[in-house]
């Protein structure tokens, strides 16, 4: 049987479980049995809203992944280029062919169509509930946030020292 290669694009910042539920459900598509999960922004961290390095962000999602028994996929990093008109080109340039695109985001979803590619629109599963900016506030307000990530994030999260990383960025 053929492969076929599926790429979704996010910023997993931090990976929580709306990722993982996207992630799974595109696996189950007959047109994606392998999948490039790219990380985006790899360039940035140690801000407020990219605070996780992208090699963080890697150990996060691959290890997420593999105590799921997950292993048909790619974890690549993809740096942020700010300019549209070549920005597919640059994401070919650093994934393996691939035959169809995950995005729910207008733009991308635009910009891998006018390049010829197939592209879907996986669910979403509860954006008010998994939000990467929700969950970064609540770790910032000594929230409850580990029930909205695979414990496997919020162990890599302490042991980065994540939480102090996130306090010290609202610091005056």
């Amino acid at each position: 049987m053929e492969s076929k290669l599926g790429l979704v694009i996010g910023r997993y910042q931090p990976f929580h479980f709306g990722h993982l539920q996207v992630i799974q459900e595109i696996l189950t598509d007959p047109e994606c049995s392998e999948l490039v999960i790219a990380i985006g922004s790899a360039q940035e961290s140690h801000t407020l809203e990219n605070p996780f390095t992208a090699g963080e962000r890697i150990l996060m999602i691959d290890r997420v992944l593999k105590n799921l028994g997950i292993n048909n996929y790619f974890l690549i990093p993809i740096p942020d280029l700010n300019r549209y008109a070549v920005w597919v080109a640059h994401v070919e340039s650093l994934v393996p062919a691939i035959d169809v695109v995950y995005t729910n985001n207008s733009l991308t979803k635009r910009l891998f169509s006018e390049r010829g590619y197939k592209v879907k629109s996986p669910k979403l599963y509860d954006r008010k509930k998994y939000s990467g900016t929700k969950i970064r506030q609540m770790i910032i307000n000594n929230e409850p946030w580990q029930e909205l990530v695979p414990a496997e994030v919020g162990e890599i999260i302490s042991k980065i020292n994540g939480i102090e990383r996130l306090k010290e960025l609202v610091k005056p």
